[in-house]
């Protein structure tokens, strides 16, 4: 089943001299379930797209749209309560509280909602991803991957729609950016959830279903896993 669909999605930043089109016309499907990852060279477009899927900037022309809601049709305030409630984010950036502890963070997100935390979920999600004995520590006294799986548990807690991940391996060595990424592939399959991850580095994106390249603000070519290779104009729906 399909759960995000964007059509014709364009960024533009113009200034007095010169335009910059760093969104050119992307349209995409993604199934529900489905570990989707964009790749492409610095300034391709991927991080831009990115915001647009997940509602952080608004677009020029184009519109998404996840589980049949128009984000361009919200308020700021309805977008808002929408991304809180249906997307997860994970940056390269941790982006945890310091002066919260590691349960803290993860519930955060629920709390700023007025939602219970599932405790039998987050109990299955911690062991998971291997912090459950973490879970009264600061952030400031874990390591940059054990922050990263606190990062994405706390994405992961309010059973979002949509998981979207920009360059979470980052700011970790080789060795442990593997690691995270086969614990994010493993609770997205594991919990049924959609990834759209943004990577730049090969490896990663081999873990996923399907590989979208970008290039100058435009899908160039896809992938599924079995091969199968498919240009701008046919992977839209696929």
């Amino acid at each position: 089943m399909k759960i995000l669909k964007a059509a014709g999605l364009k960024k533009y930043y113009v200034t007095d001299t010169y335009q910059v089109r760093a969104l050119d016309g992307v349209t995409l499907d993604v199934e529900e379930g489905e570990f989707l990852a964009l790749v492409g060279t610095s300034g391709s477009g991927k991080t831009t797209l990115l915001n647009l899927l997940g509602g952080l900037e608004e677009p020029t022309a184009g519109g998404v749209w996840i589980r049949g809601n128009s984000l361009k049709d919200m308020t700021r305030e309805e977008r808002t309560v929408f991304r809180r409630r249906n997307i997860g984010f994970v940056f390269q950036q941790y982006n945890l509280v310091p002066m919260l502890d590691v349960y803290e963070n993860i519930v955060l997100p629920l709390r700023l909602d007025g939602e219970e935390a599932d405790e039998a979920f987050l109990e299955e999600l911690s062991a998971a991803l291997g912090i459950r004995e973490l879970m009264g520590r600061m952030p400031g006294t874990l390591s940059g991957g054990q922050q990263q799986r606190v990062a994405i548990a706390r994405a992961l807690a309010v059973k979002p729609a949509i998981l979207l991940a920009d360059e979470p391996t980052g700011s970790l060595d080789s060795v442990t950016g593997m690691e995270v990424m086969g614990l994010l592939k493993t609770c997205a399959a594991r919990f049924h959830q959609t990834v759209i991850l943004v990577t730049h580095q090969e490896e990663a994106a081999q873990m996923a279903d399907r590989i979208l390249r970008m290039s100058d603000g435009k899908l160039v070519e896809g992938r599924r896993k079995e091969g199968e290779s498919e240009k701008e104009g046919r992977h839209a729906g696929v």
